[in-house]
């Protein structure tokens, strides 16, 4: 008879294991750490501004007017000022004014204060909500009942077209005031044929008979809905594009409602400029001109009030321009260079190889609200051209204004034109010093709360609460550090509360392990066999409760928008890092110093 022993090791990890955690903290830690050294206040420079001193220059008459300059980097496309005093931002702003061609290239900004060797790697602080850094709020109308009527009047014009076109008299197509078309028609008989048309140009139009000869047609009503779905979100993304044009970073801008959009521009302190762009509703139109009554022409008027007879339906709109820079002409006159896309510049080329000699009337148009919140449409004629040549994708305009109007227009038309009208319904200013104040509760909050958990970690299970308080300290190194990595994650006041909760929960997690443990040492088992089952037995409670969490978590942020997607972003994340520091860190550190007992199952 031979005896047979066959070990087995309790607590016991893998170098492997203890490596990929040790390198995961390390790369957490230094993700986090720009956000501990903060932001200084800058002035972002583009190289459109036309800045007419040298950095060494600049950097020489800035200290000559007080300004504390901490750095000045410059690199082919920008400059920027750091400062070392957040207070004398404007004053910086100010005085590059006078300094460059165009100020509007200057931009507010906020740079890293974390040392170079740690930004050269890549690592940035956690982009702060507008609660927290201060800035501007604006929720935004969208103006939906004119792109209703830009359907309906091309529908009129389409159905009055194929009338002349069949040969048929008499017709009359209007829209009533309950903004369905009326078509009346000369003979019954020929209500077929227009029927016909509308069901295979127009398939979503609904179509009945009124009385014997006429027809009534409307749009969809799950048409509509989809058209005011599509005009909201092209405004989103023109709405991103304008503000990407003005260079504020961290901005959010999201859909609230069926046909509202809220923006939220964090830094932004003067929100004059942010308010003259979001607002505005610029939009070009390239017309042909016709005679003083002649058929399909519509009246508009220049800036002295002059009538300008022009066709109905524009050459192209506003949404074929790719690009558009302010300059100055040839006579020294202020100047939009226009290019437009493919389609646009060959729509353009086509119409004007066949109108040389003629005239072309180029509108702007403007939406705004009344004293009584309607919508109101300003459409002026800014030029009258004579067409010399074949024109192709890329022309200038004239008769904008001077050049800061012309630089306005320029920055809006390259932004986008709205599909729709939008007008500011509400605007809020969160000032600086009130962000600072809540940075300042809530840190404290999660200062105070994160104590008095370590403190009674340590003192409730003594041997063991030292593992749950360095594993908790991990777990906030490593929250910080996701989300100062995670592309789009903003920390906001509601995400520090998220950051609060993330505490308990994480403590939550080493205390179902450490009762399954002291569970299993009264039951008489060893200190090493009471860990490894104490583990065992709740590790599958523990992903279980926090599964569960995390369902409300996600459900919160796909359908909550900005400070209850702050907490939903915080309190998702925490669940991942308090399971990740409570059962695999804890873990790790407690093989690491009682991982040393062996139990031999004997065999004979």
């Amino acid at each position: 008879m031979r005896n047979q022993m066959k070990g087995k090791i309790l607590n016991h990890y893998s170098a492997w294991k203890y490596i990929v955690l040790f390198v995961t903290f390390i790369v957490m830690l230094l993700s986090a750490l720009p956000t501990y050294y903060g932001e200084d206040a800058a002035i972002q420079i583009s190289d459109k501004a036309g800045l007419k001193l040298t950095p060494l220059e600049l950097n020489d008459a800035l200290k000559g007017d007080g300004v504390k300059v901490k750095r000045i980097d410059h690199n082919v496309n920008q400059t920027l000022i750091v400062l070392a005093d957040d207070d004398q931002q404007r004053q910086v702003n100010a005085f590059l004014s006078d300094h460059v061609e165009d100020s509007s290239e200057l931009t507010l900004a906020l740079a890293p204060a974390a040392p170079d060797w740690l930004l050269s790697l890549g690592f940035k602080p956690i982009k702060l909500g507008l609660d927290l850094r201060g800035g501007v709020q604006f929720l935004l109308d969208v103006e939906v009942e004119p792109v209703y009527k830009l359907h309906y009047d091309t529908f009129v014009e389409a159905v009055r077209q194929f009338a002349r076109q069949q040969g048929i008299k008499g017709v009359n197509v209007r829209q009533s005031v309950d903004s369905s078309v009326k078509i009346t028609l000369p003979d019954g008989g020929q209500r077929g044929d227009v029927r016909n048309f509308i069901a295979s140009q127009y398939p979503t139009w609904q179509v009945s008979n009124v009385d014997s000869t006429g027809l009534n047609a409307d749009i969809k009503i799950d048409e509509k809905s989809k058209i005011r779905d599509l005009t909201v979100k092209q405004n989103l993304q023109i709405m991103r594009s304008r503000i990407e044009q003005l260079g504020i970073t961290e901005a959010m801008v999201q859909r609230q409602g069926d046909h509202r959009i809220r923006i939220e521009l964090p830094g932004v302190q003067d929100p004059a400029a942010a308010k003259n762009v979001i607002g505005a509703t610029a939009s070009l139109a390239f017309y042909q001109v016709k005679q003083k009554g002649s058929v399909n022409a519509q009246v508009l008027t220049d800036k002295s009030g002059t009538p300008v007879y022009v066709a109905r339906t524009p050459v192209l709109g506003g949404d074929h321009i790719v690009d558009a820079r302010a300059g100055l002409g040839e006579m020294g006159m202020p100047e939009v260079v226009i290019h437009l896309d493919r389609e646009g510049g060959k729509m353009m080329s086509d119409f004007s190889r066949d109108n040389i000699g003629r005239p072309m009337a180029t509108s702007y148009s403007e939406y705004s609200r009344d004293e009584k919140e309607q919508v109101r449409q300003t459409t002026e004629v800014i030029s009258v051209a004579t067409i010399q040549s074949q024109l192709g994708d890329r022309f200038s305009i004239t008769g904008a204004g001077d050049y800061a109007q012309a630089q306005q227009l320029a920055l809006l038309l390259r932004a986008g034109s709205m599909t729709a009208p939008v007008t500011i319904v509400e605007e809020r200013t969160i000032g600086p010093s009130l962000g600072a104040e809540n940075i300042t509760n809530g840190f404290s909050a999660l200062a105070l709360g994160l104590a008095i958990t370590l403190l009674f970690m340590g003192l409730w299970y003594r041997r063991l609460g030292w593992v749950a308080n360095v594993a908790l300290l991990a777990n906030m190194v490593i929250l910080f550090g996701l989300l100062a990595l995670i592309p789009g994650a903003v920390l906001t006041l509601p995400g520090i509360a998220g950051l609060v909760l993330t505490v308990g929960m994480a403590v939550d997690t080493n205390v179902l392990i450490f009762e399954r443990i002291k569970d299993k040492l009264k039951e008489g088992r060893g200190f090493a066999h009471a860990i490894d089952l104490g583990f065992d037995s709740a590790t599958s409670t523990i992903f279980d409760a926090n599964f569960t969490t995390m369902i409300t978590a996600v459900v919160l942020y796909s359908i909550g928008n900005g400070p209850i997607q702050g907490f939903a972003l915080t309190l998702g994340l925490g669940l991942l890092t308090s399971m990740f520091t409570g059962i695999f860190a804890s873990r790790a550190l407690i093989n690491w110093k009682y991982g040393r007992d062996f139990i031999r199952d004997v065999k004979v």
